[in-house]
């Protein structure tokens, strides 16, 4: 089944060479089937890359899917084209009068601020408290991980001595869970990041679970609402690249800065990087879109409550 995007997106051109099945707003309206209404906050910088990895991984369900990209007032992208931003994304504003049956809300790298001091931060609760009320179920990717988990349930984050840079081995707590249906017993998954949760701050929360982790990137999945929440530290939706250009970005800057772990054959950046996670990662997002949006959402969507 199709992913329902704008005809123009620029994700369209990379996902269709790679025979992935996209239809347009008119069409899909021709049809006489209720698409599930996805929404994405990007935070990221580059929207357009994060765009393009959601979408990827996003294709691999059955389900047909309305994917409707968000931006808040209070935050202005730099390193995404104004009219990008105008054709493509809709401002929060205007989306909160609506229900939806799943949400995304990316990462964004704003690991050593203070929450209170991320300008958008007032907005971003709000739409975290809209989501609460009027999403089926919401995942909060990394840095946005942190901040679900300190804003509904007051986690704090733990910044690193050294940064959370690779592709680390995860075992899960929860396997029977249908979040992990079809998994391994291990799985791998990227992290890039300057911060941690710690076991002991979780344990304390009624009501959170920690399903996966990782002996050496840590607690990486905390469960919530019996799957209307989830808050993932790492970057399953990462492209095969993605890891390769950070580093290669931050070494041309002069930074200091180790070799992504488990990533390239031998620890040599010359050498294309082996990719461990894509059938952890396609199997996590269909089953999330199946079992806790698809079965869990009801065909009216307005009455979609907390």
């Amino acid at each position: 089944m199709p992913l329902i995007l704008p005809e123009e997106l620029p994700a369209i051109d990379v996902l269709k060479q790679e025979n992935i099945f996209t239809m347009g707003y008119k069409r899909a309206d021709s049809q006489q089937i209720r698409p599930l209404k996805l929404a994405v906050l990007n935070l990221m910088p580059i929207k357009i890359t994060t765009e393009t990895d959601f979408i990827r991984i996003l294709s691999n369900s059955a389900l047909q899917i309305q994917v409707d990209f968000m931006k808040i007032k209070s935050h202005t992208s730099k390193n995404t084209p104004i009219e990008h931003m105008l054709a493509f994304y809709r401002n929060f504003e205007d989306m909160k009068k609506e229900k939806y049956d799943g949400l995304i809300v990316t990462g964004a790298p704003l690991e050593f601020m203070d929450y209170e001091d991320v300008t958008y931060w007032k907005e971003l609760q709000e739409v975290f408290d809209w989501a609460h009320h009027n999403v089926t179920s919401t995942i909060y990717v990394c840095w946005a991980a942190f901040a679900g988990l300190y804003h509904f349930y007051g986690v704090p984050k733990h910044n690193t001595e050294k940064k959370i840079f690779g592709v680390f081995e995860h075992e899960m707590h929860a396997p029977e869970l249908p979040i992990f249906r079809g998994f391994d017993d291990v799985f791998f998954a990227p992290h890039s990041r300057h911060c941690g949760l710690r076991r002991e701050d979780i344990e304390k929360v009624l009501g959170l679970d920690i399903i996966a982790e990782s002996e050496e990137a840590g607690v990486t999945i905390v469960h919530a609402r019996n799957g209307r929440e989830f808050f993932i530290t790492c970057h399953f939706e990462y492209s095969p690249l993605t890891l390769d250009g950070e580093y290669k970005r931050d070494i041309a800057k002069g930074m200091t800065m180790d070799i992504p772990k488990n990533y390239y054959p031998d620890n040599d950046p010359s050498k294309a990087p082996v990719v461990r996670w894509r059938a952890a990662a396609n199997l996590l997002y269909t089953n999330w879109m199946n079992y806790y949006v698809y079965q869990e959402t009801p065909f009216n969507i307005n009455e979609i409550t907390e």
